[in-house]
């Protein structure tokens, strides 16, 4: 089974509190981004263990312990029927950047060995699989926009499509760790209820939308103001980083397109219409 797991962007993003297990409660919109990898999943040659094939973008880490691998034996801990597995992934979605790449590529092997060997496993029911392997990774097992609290692992419907705007995604291949990010915030309640500010027109959001992280990251790399700025002048209604960084993106009204914009050979950019 192929299977192509997407990236996601935040809209807004406030870390509220320093929970007791050591984690953050926070507050963001979660919201599909069709900037895509590539996953396969086949049975295993025979006398040979599960293991994942890597291409694309270099993962750090041993593979043994990918996301994807540790999905499927997550499943198989429970189903001692599903056979030794073969996962190819293609890593196109930037590491490091904010995008939810490596827990789209969990949830996705989640939901993929559930459809191809029909283990009759319900959305809320995969979710909590999900929530095993990372707090964002819940979110891509529905795939649609949600508020999320807590460790970004509890959701709560909202009323928000983004469907047909443009959007632009810059990531100028800088990994920022998520530990790092975390240890330059601040916790605190947000200035604006984000639920209310995203019900309001678009171009409000500029005043009224943030993201923590970039308030704390931005002193130290001065590249993601940069690249905030030149989005606005290439006529974004509005521009954030997403995530704990380190991508950054613009949204224009639909049917709008950007202004030509020129990034250096090492960055990574996606536009398309969400």
């Amino acid at each position: 089974m192929l299977v192509f797991p997407n990236a996601k962007l935040n809209l807004g993003l406030y870390v509220t509190q320093r929970r007791p297990d050591g984690f953050h409660s926070i507050e963001s919109v979660f919201v599909p981004l069709p900037w895509t990898d590539a996953l396969e999943i086949l049975p295993a040659a025979p006398g040979q263990p599960t293991s994942i094939t890597l291409t694309g973008r270099p993962i750090p880490g041993d593979p043994a312990t990918n996301l994807c691998v540790r999905a499927y034996e997550l499943l198989q801990a429970d189903f001692p029927q599903l056979p030794l597995a073969q996962l190819y992934l293609h890593k196109i979605v930037p590491i490091g950047a904010g995008l939810g790449g490596g827990s789209a590529d969990a949830a996705f092997a989640l939901t993929a060995t559930n459809e191809l060997f029909q283990l009759g496993l319900a959305p809320e029911a995969l979710e909590n699989y999900a929530r095993r392997l990372g707090s964002d990774c819940a979110f891509f097992i529905r795939n649609q926009p949600v508020l999320a609290v807590e460790k970004g692992d509890v959701f709560e419907k909202i009323d928000l499509s983004l469907s047909g705007l443009t959007c632009v995604v810059v990531y100028p291949g800088l990994h920022i760790g998520t530990a790092e990010a975390y240890a330059r915030i601040v916790p605190q309640a947000p200035k604006f209820p984000l639920r209310e500010a995203l019900a309001q027109p678009m171009a409000t959001w500029r005043d009224t939308v943030s993201n923590d992280f970039e308030t704390a990251l931005t002193p130290a790399f001065p590249v993601l103001a940069d690249i905030k700025q030149r989005l606005y002048e290439a006529g974004a209604t509005y521009a954030s980083l997403s995530g704990s960084g380190s991508a950054v993106y613009g949204l224009w009204p639909a049917g709008a397109q950007p202004a030509p914009m020129a990034w250096p050979a090492e960055y990574a950019v996606w536009q398309g219409v969400l």
